[in-house]
């Protein structure tokens, strides 16, 4: 039998994967644990902490509070992507680049930073922070993400469709909603589908931003004061990256699928 061997870098991968997964293994179990103390050894099966989320009034509010802005920044960031996407691939105008790299630099910011920064914006123009102002942090977040989704989605298209179509006699913006919209429609899904789940689940701008109408993370953020509330967090949390990573799959799919339209070859990721 041939013995497999190894290498430091698979050895490398496999513990670097296992210490950035392992709590979030360990949310469901400690989820369905009997106990209120988060320790080993486990106290017994139940369900009863996710029943409590069913009773608990502030829940829903920061629910519906989150829901609120995820499918508007969802929207939001799609469009001005796709705005942005279009314009990049599509036509050259002066300081492109620069525009451009501007335009993504929250990617590379620290959160912290753009959060501060928003709520003193906000603060000099005599604003008051709820739903709207998280909605605008988080449409400045997530927009970066959509460009580079939908980036990958025009990159691929053979001009010459839309070409075809205005010589035939249709408008630009006809060709543009009948020829172009159909290609990148993966690509749009995906958009939104990531931008969805980013403010979903993003803490820092919203806990800055949110006042009195705290989202689903600041909400268990605040949860976290009180130990006996902590095994119905881990419920909360489990639901919340179940969720998420069906999301996120279901939106690699249509990225996968957009790609494959355009006759791109795949990444491996999103960015």
């Amino acid at each position: 039998m041939k013995r497999v061997r190894l290498s430091p870098l698979a050895i490398f991968a496999g513990l670097y994967l296992l210490f950035l997964y392992a709590p979030i293994i360990l949310l469901p179990i400690f989820a369905f644990n009997d106990g209120t103390i988060i320790a080993f050894p486990l106290q017994g099966f139940t369900t009863r902490w996710f029943g409590d989320l069913l009773n608990t009034p502030a829940l829903h509010e920061a629910t519906r509070n989150s829901l609120i802005i995820a499918v508007s920044v969802a929207m939001l960031s799609t469009c001005l992507g796709l705005f942005a996407a279009r314009a990049a691939t599509r036509y050259n105008f002066p300081a492109k680049a620069g525009i451009m790299g501007f335009i993504m630099l929250p990617l590379v910011l620290p959160e912290v930073i753009v959060a501060i920064s928003l709520l003193v914006v906000l603060m000099q123009l005599g604003l008051n922070t709820s739903v709207y102002t998280i909605i605008l942090g988080h449409t400045l977040l997530c927009m970066p993400f959509a460009i580079a989704i939908l980036q990958g989605s025009f990159t691929g298209l053979d001009q010459s469709l839309e070409e075809a179509a205005i010589d035939l006699g249709e408008t630009r913006a006809g060709a543009f909603r009948l020829v172009i919209l159909p290609l990148v429609m993966p690509g749009i899904i995906a958009s939104l589908l990531i931008c969805f789940i980013i403010s979903l689940d993003e803490f820092i701008i919203a806990f800055f931003l949110s006042g009195n109408e705290p989202t689903l993370p600041v909400y268990l953020w605040g949860q976290l004061r009180f130990p006996a509330r902590l095994p119905v967090v881990m419920a909360l949390g489990t639901i919340l990256v179940t969720l998420s990573v069906v999301l996120l799959i279901v939106a690699d799919i249509f990225r996968r699928r957009g790609l494959l339209r355009t006759g791109q070859s795949d990444s491996g990721g999103f960015l």
